[in-house]
Order: C-alpha cells, then sequence, then structure tokens
C-alpha cells in the first residue's frame, strides 16, 4: 500500500465523518465500505481509521467540546462540513499529542476553506483555537 500523508487522509476522514452523519453509525463497515469506493484493493491506511474512528466513537465528548468554546453557536446551526471539520480536528487536539496544534488547526482550516462556505475558515480558526487555549496545548513557533 503507498503511504498516504496525513493531509490526505484528513480529507477522506472529512468525508467519511459528513457521509457517516447522514447514513448512520455503523462505524467500521461504513469505514470500510467507504475506503472501497477509492482503493478497493488497497488496505485502509492506519491515519485515516486512527482519525474516522477516533473522531466517530468520540462523538459526544467532542461535540460537548465544540459547543462549550463556541459563541452563541449551537452544533446543529453550524454546517455539517464546518461541525465535521471541528470534530476531526478536536479529535487530533485531544488524541494526538504528538500533531503540533499549529499543524492541526492549519490543516483544519484548509479543509474548511475547500469544502465548507466563504466563512468557514475563520470560523473553525477562531474556534479551534479557543479549544487549543482550553486544553494548555501550546502553540510552537
Amino acid at each position: 500500500m503507498p503511504p498516504y500523508s496525513r493531509s490526505r487522509c484528513r480529507e477522506w476522514a472529512l468525508q467519511f465523518l459528513y457521509q457517516a452523519e447522514f447514513a448512520g453509525q455503523r462505524l467500521r463497515e461504513d469505514l470500510e465500505r467507504f475506503w472501497s469506493h477509492f482503493q478497493p484493493r488497497e488496505g485502509l491506511p492506519a491515519y485515516l481509521e486512527e482519525l474516522a474512528m477516533g473522531a466517530g466513537s468520540h462523538l459526544e465528548e467532542l461535540d460537548a467540546l465544540i459547543v462549550r468554546y463556541s459563541e452563541h453557536w449551537r452544533l446543529e446551526r453550524m454546517t455539517a462540513v464546518d461541525r465535521n471539520v471541528l470534530r476531526l480536528a478536536a479529535y487530533e487536539l485531544l488524541y494526538q499529542p504528538d500533531i503540533p496544534p499549529k499543524v492541526v488547526i492549519n490543516e483544519a482550516v484548509e479543509l474548511a476553506k475547500r469544502y465548507g462556505s466563504e466563512n468557514s475558515g475563520a470560523f473553525v480558526n477562531g474556534l479551534l483555537d479557543r479549544i487549543r487555549q482550553a486544553l494548555g496545548r501550546e502553540v510552537e513557533e
């Protein structure tokens, strides 16, 4: 299996979580079916599996964190793209301490800009920075 970048795995994980939000919650089966549409002969990339299964199995915790630090925004009011970008990045901030917060936030902002609305990048950036600060994750230069 060719190595896939973490950036590419984040993009696939976003697409999977977006799809799973509307399709149901059989995470493992749904993830394998999702992957078979991209690379049916190759195994699931480890980082895609980590992100999709990790974020998918911690939705309540991630959603509570997002709501706690969003200012005047209910989760249901956020677009599905923004909500799932935030879930992925919040998961990485909480459970992937080896990844610098700056990388997590920059990658999330890029996904939000690519797949979200005109204001998604700024919204995601501001909210994730508040979450990062609350978690005590320092930004290294």
